[in-house]
């Protein structure tokens, strides 16, 4: 059962995520030409679709693993001088060159990911705080 999503994600696979398996996942074309492809990639495919029969619309742009910290702050939805704070404080490796300054893709996910998960949790610590609607006060 397909069930609509409407988040966005970034779907960035190591070495072992391209490997085909046998009898794996595959797509097959309306002239029946099967191609066999990784689990990894059927689960992007998966999002798509699910997307898709919801109405969405579907937006799929190669990305390099190390961009310039600009593109890579666009890449997960920060603004620019947020990240460029944060690769400034040490929280994310980067390397220079001449005129631009360079983060690997998956490190900007993984400090993405953190700063997501600790956001939610002081979010989920501050509603269990809250009494429930239901109770009224004696």
């Amino acid at each position: 059962m397909f069930r609509p999503t409407t988040d966005a994600r970034i779907y960035l696979l190591e070495e072992d995520d391209r490997r085909i398996v046998p009898g794996g996942p595959a797509v097959i074309g309306p002239d029946g030409v099967r191609e066999d492809i990784p689990p990894a990639v059927y689960r992007v495919l998966r999002h798509v679709l699910e997307a898709m029969q919801a109405g969405r619309a579907v937006k799929v742009s190669p990305l390099r693993t190390e961009l310039p910290i600009d593109e890579a702050a666009d890449a997960v939805a920060v603004a620019r001088d947020v990240l460029r704070k944060h690769v400034g404080a040490g929280e994310i490796p980067f390397r220079s060159t001449e005129s631009v300054d360079w983060v690997r893709l998956a490190d900007v996910m993984t400090w993405d990911n953190s700063r997501r998960a600790a956001r939610r949790a002081v979010l989920d610590e501050y509603w269990a705080d809250e009494p429930d609607n239901d109770e009224h006060p004696s």
